[in-house]
């Protein structure tokens, strides 16, 4: 079982007022005594973990008794799964039964580590431990398959095994957007907006003293404009678009510096590969990669860059957009997936379709401040009214609670 660290509802009442705060309570008290489970592939890096690290001990402060269970795999399985996430966002698939072997024999060798006995939700996360619903489902238990994936429009071919042998076994599926949502699945769809934890490490406030420590540990001059983006090294992040486009805005503003910060989630194996590609064209001391874990220096950043990209290409959701926007920074992300829920084009950061775009905007960006910091002001009350943990975990117990009553 993974561990989490404490936390209080009430902690976060000064943020979002005293009204959500309230909700969620009244929405509690009608479920206390029940118990949820998570199940997904990965303890550590990418957005899943990093919400659930977060997000289970409000759940227990709720009253639910909640646990976190983690799949393993070989490197086998993880790379049909990364396959399988590549084709959820329409990537081609060769779907053999060795895959399929794979994929479920690897689920059912867990399913013998893992209790759902006795939890009343059971929330299981995207393709790679979908299979477990075949091995662990109570008679009367409810299972939410959780897709964070940008799934709208899937390759056939794997959708098809998806949703026959796994998906349509759950009671429910839940989607990041509404465009997300599958035509050919015969149970109930929600949507649930993925959230930030503005009291985590990442996200909690910095002083300027330990902001300034932080960058030195790591030789990055807080004098030169930076322009950050901080996600996996993963090719529908497009870090080669990334790199592109900051050479290109180099030319007309030569005086700012380049940072890519990606750590290496244990369930893509890709990772290694994408970075190795990118190091391999960075050329002097303007663009620094960085693939160590650390929370306060992705905080720092995200507070001391003048500009945060995003240039996704596909993306189920895209929290590093809402991490960046919250510390009142304007974002550049690519005009997919759940980043137009986050940026608001020309309010708080700017939407972009290629390279040359992405170029152009940080030039604006750069040459003038006053905007910059209207924009990073906009971005901060829009995910305070939207993309933050406490919706998120308001979200979840509406549904419980709606399946709670369909059982009960």
């Amino acid at each position: 079982m993974s561990e989490t660290h404490k936390k209080r509802i009430s902690d976060y009442e000064p943020i979002v007022g005293e009204d959500a705060i309230r909700e969620i309570n009244d929405l509690a008290s009608s479920l206390s005594g029940k118990s949820c489970k998570h199940i997904n592939s990965t303890k550590e890096g990418g957005g899943v973990a990093e919400i659930l690290h977060n997000l289970v001990p409000l759940f227990r402060d709720a009253g639910i008794r909640a646990e976190w269970d983690v799949i393993t795999g070989n490197d086998a399985f993880f790379k049909v799964t990364k396959n399988f996430h590549n084709a959820l966002q329409g990537g081609e698939i060769e779907l053999t039964e060795e895959v399929k072997r794979i994929h479920q024999a690897v689920n059912e060798e867990n399913a013998k580590h893992i209790s759902t006995e006795g939890f009343d939700f059971i929330v299981n996360h995207d393709p790679q431990p979908a299979p477990l619903v075949n091995f662990l489902k109570q008679k009367g238990q409810p299972w939410f398959w959780r897709c964070h994936i940008d799934a709208s429009k899937p390759n056939p071919i794997l959708w098809k095994y998806l949703s026959e042998n796994f998906v349509n076994k759950h009671d429910a599926m839940i989607v990041s957007m509404e465009s997300y949502k599958q035509k050919n699945v015969n149970i109930p769809q929600y949507v649930i907006q993925p959230s930030i934890d503005p009291l985590s490490e990442k996200n909690g406030e910095l002083s300027e003293q330990a902001m300034e420590k932080k960058l030195a540990e790591y030789e990055i001059d807080p004098d030169v404009p930076i322009i950050t983006q901080v996600s996996r090294f993963d090719k529908w992040k497009d870090p080669k678009g990334v790199l592109d486009a900051f050479m290109i805005a180099k030319r007309s503003h030569p005086d700012c510096q380049l940072i890519l910060v990606g750590n290496m989630a244990s369930d893509d194996p890709e990772g290694q590969m994408i970075y190795d590609s990118i190091a391999g064209e960075c050329g002097g001391p303007d663009v620094k990669l960085i693939t160590r874990t650390d929370n306060v220096l992705v905080n720092a950043l995200q507070r001391k860059s003048r500009v945060i990209l995003q240039k996704s290409l596909r993306e189920g959701f895209g929290l590093t957009v809402s991490e960046a926007l919250w510390k009142g920074t304007p974002v550049i992300g690519g005009n997919v997936g759940g980043i137009p829920l986050q940026v608001i084009d020309g309010v708080n950061g700017y939407l972009v379709n290629n390279v040359d775009e992405t170029a152009d905007r940080i030039g604006r960006l750069l040459e003038n401040p006053e905007l910059a910091r209207k924009m990073g002001a906009a971005g901060r009350e829009h995910v305070r009214k939207n993309f933050l943990i406490t919706r998120n975990l308001r979200d979840y117990l509406r549904m419980f609670l709606r399946h709670s009553q369909k059982s009960g």
